[in-house]
């Protein structure tokens, strides 16, 4: 019996930190928006942090969206691959007292129950100030990402079905 692997659609962040939802606020947008099938989870994470182990260990697949502290313009895109995460040379962790989802991916993988695969989707913020709601660069990359994410979960024959289309 082939049995689908159980993917995670993972957004984290502040709402309360402008920019810094931005993960959040995919998720939202695709819960409104879309339908997935059945091997498909998605999760606000917000500023869970371990809590969001249960989660990432019951997963085959993890796609991660989530801000990324670069210095590159923001509002640009950047993805990180399986390997790239693995190598912990990615900085996600905005706040300097933010359990970072690197760590927490670490602790999966000593418990030996990681995904076997994990992506990140990550945009440059252009504000942390506290505010509620996206910044005009990144509020123009939410399609983008969504984009993004459908490319790659039909790669793996997982057809989102739009709600209001």
């Amino acid at each position: 019996m082939n049995q689908s692997p159980k993917i995670g659609i993972l957004g984290v962040g502040n709402l309360l930190l402008g920019d810094e939802g931005f993960g959040v606020h995919v998720i939202k947008r695709l819960q409104e928006e879309y339908r997935f099938p059945g091997n498909v989870e998605l999760l606000d994470g917000g500023t869970a942090g371990i809590m969001l182990s249960p989660f990432i260990e019951d997963k085959d697949i993890l796609f991660v969206i989530d801000v990324v502290s670069l210095d590159a313009e923001p509002g640009s895109i950047h993805l990180f691959g399986h390997e790239d995460v693995c190598s912990g040379n990615i900085q996600t962790r905005m706040s300097p007292h933010q359990v970072g989802l690197l760590e927490i991916l670490d602790l999966c993988r000593l418990r030996e129950k990681a995904p076997q695969r994990i992506e990140m989707i990550t945009v440059v913020p252009a504000d942390l100030s506290t505010r509620i709601g996206l910044s005009k660069p990144l509020a123009q990359t939410v399609d983008t990402v969504i984009a993004i994410l459908f490319e790659k979960l039909v790669i793996m024959h997982v057809v989102p079905l739009s709600l209001t289309g």
